[in-house]
């Protein structure tokens, strides 16, 4: 049976291809691969380095291609309700400038690659890549928009969390997304709590894709020129 998709949503997505013209954008959004979700971390991810390799990948793909890439980051102040101290859900993490919120070591973002602030303010939780500003003050979806990105890949860390609600977001924003299911780990605070925001997800509209796939049907994924 064919997923039907919110009235809502189609309506952004014909609102988003036009302002974004014929560009026909992909961009690849990487979520929150920093060192406080990656074992060992204040909020450690259980295998939440293991998307490393694999985005490493995707990034390299895209950025031969001439596709954006993005990486989003938690950038919380030492104070924030974001965490038990403040009367939050979560332990200190990701504050910035801490080497906690820094990128995983073995990321290779290519060069260009824009940065995405999320979680800034105290009263921010930052769910969402789509709740962040790029490095120059603007907000993800303008950003986006001027760049005519009208489908998003989307990985990182965590799929119940970040991953699921920028999802989430980008589909009720109009974007065409594709989670990449081997590119995604959860926290999993409730047993299956990942494979719920999947199908959350895909219920919502979003496809998946892995790396054997995401390139299918794109020009020059048989070799041949674009």
């Amino acid at each position: 049976m064919k997923e039907q998709v919110e009235p809502e949503v189609q309506s952004m997505a014909e609102q988003t291809q036009r302002q974004g013209g014929a560009g026909g954008g992909r961009a690849l959004v990487i979520v929150d691969v920093q060192n406080d979700f990656c074992p060992g971390g204040a909020l450690g991810v259980p295998e939440g380095d293991k998307v490393v390799p694999v985005l490493n990948e995707y990034a390299r793909r895209f950025a031969e291609r001439g596709w954006k890439v993005l990486a989003s980051r938690d950038w919380h102040p030492k104070e924030s309700t974001h965490f038990r101290s403040g009367g939050g859900p979560w332990p200190e993490h990701c504050v910035r400038d801490t080497p906690g919120a820094d990128f995983h070591p073995d990321l290779k973002l290519p060069e260009g690659t824009e940065i995405i602030s999320k979680g800034t303010s105290p009263e921010e939780h930052g769910y969402s890549c789509f709740e962040g500003r790029t490095g120059g003050g603007e907000t993800l979806v303008d950003y986006l928009r001027r760049q005519g990105v009208d489908h998003l890949y989307v990985g990182g860390i965590a799929t119940d969390y970040c991953v699921k609600q920028t999802v989430l977001d980008g589909l009720k924003q109009g974007f065409k997304v594709t989670l990449l299911l081997d590119a995604i780990r959860g926290v999993d605070v409730e047993e299956g709590d990942s494979a719920r925001a999947i199908d959350r997800m895909i219920r919502a509209g979003a496809k998946t894709a892995t790396l054997e796939t995401v390139m299918e049907g794109e020009p020059g994924a048989d070799g041949s020129a674009g």
